[in-house]
């Protein structure tokens, strides 16, 4: 049983880690022999130098930018969430909200940036928290409006048979069944999360996040440390994503019985 479960556990994490290897060999390939200049595409080995010696710096950039996203994330996620218990429960707020939250997700996250400096100030990390929870609030409010959406007509039926009130049948039966969907939509922001707080930092305020480290390196031709930096912020992606989907296993009914 161990030996099966090992087998299982290396046949999905072998593939994605032979196929990055082989990717950074034809990287490293490409530069080196058809004499890419540096400033086009610099060499892996290149940045991880440059990553050895700016690691530290990575790591306190990396920790102001997670904690921009993550209160982003989480004001996104609670109001995407609230929202879509709104819609499914009332029909009025579903026709204000389902055009309200498609109009939000259309608008590029470099307007909103700017505008929100000028709101609040460049200095204060509102903007920033903002632009995030705005960018996470569209996949949170569309799928678990979706999940409360389909309730099986039999629960629908018992429900009013025991003469359950409105709430007490969102609480009971439609946002349990919501789960799967409302995680869904959390894998989803997850990862955008740490995009748009990188991307709000290239507009200005303190510049201590990995958006402003990039732009930093990057104006002063320093190309391998902006990669270090961006590779920063690929491994926080990867970290909100794998809680996000850790927080799935534990807290889903459905991967729970899967387990």
């Amino acid at each position: 049983m161990n030996g099966l479960l090992a087998h299982r556990r290396a046949a999905l994490v072998l593939p994605p880690l032979l196929a990055g290897v082989a990717a950074l060999a034809i990287w490293q390939a490409v530069v080196v022999l058809g004499r890419i200049a540096t400033f086009v595409l610099p060499s892996p080995t290149a940045i991880a130098t440059a990553f050895g010696t700016v690691a530290p710096d990575v790591v306190t950039a990396a920790t102001a930018t997670g904690t921009t996203a993550l209160v982003g994330l989480v004001a996104g996620s609670l109001a995407g969430v609230a929202a879509a218990v709104l819609a499914a429960r009332l029909r009025v707020f579903d026709e204000v909200l389902s055009p309200l939250s498609a109009a939000a997700n259309a608008m590029p996250i470099i307007a909103l940036a700017p505008v929100f400096n000028a709101m609040f100030g460049s200095t204060s990390p509102v903007p920033r928290r903002l632009v995030v929870a705005v960018a996470v609030f569209f996949p949170l409010f569309v799928n678990t409006a979706r999940g409360l959406r389909q309730v099986s007509p039999v629960h629908t039926e018992l429900m009013r048979s025991l003469d359950a009130t409105g709430w007490a049948f969102t609480r009971h039966v439609r946002l349990p069944g919501a789960v799967p969907h409302l995680f869904t939509g959390l894998r989803l922001a997850s990862s955008l999360s740490v995009i748009a707080a990188v991307v709000a930092e290239y507009f200005g305020g303190r510049q201590d996040g990995l958006g402003s480290r990039i732009t930093s390196a990057a104006s002063n031709s320093a190309y391998p440390r902006a990669w270090s930096y961006v590779l920063g912020a690929v491994a926080l992606g990867l970290v909100f994503y794998l809680v996000a989907l850790l927080l799935e296993r534990l807290l889903s009914p459905h991967t729970r019985r899967s387990l």
